[in-house]
């Protein structure tokens, strides 16, 4: 049986509260500063490296698209869009 700590949707209904305030309490967020602090290009290469796909007809791969990110961020402002619908 799945345990609850290895669970990817914790509160898929909301039914624990929809409130970051909750999330840091159910260990949402665990690590989570830590992992930034490792950089941009170690998270995008566990992203490439999971193979994690976009749902959309060509399945494009997570990682590569975020490659795609500019490496040097200068006066101009950049954004990623995510289509979470």
């Amino acid at each position: 049986m799945l345990r609850d700590e290895d669970r990817i949707f914790k509160n898929l209904y909301n039914d624990l509260g929809w409130e970051i305030g909750f999330a840091v309490q159910r260990g949402d967020w665990l690590r989570t500063k830590d992992i930034i602090s490792k950089g941009k290009d170690f998270i995008i290469k566990e992203v490439k490296d999971s193979e994690l796909r976009g749902r959309g007809g060509a399945g494009f791969p997570t990682g590569l698209k975020l490659s795609f990110a500019p490496k040097e961020i200068g006066s101009r402002s950049h954004y990623l869009v995510i289509n979470a619908d």
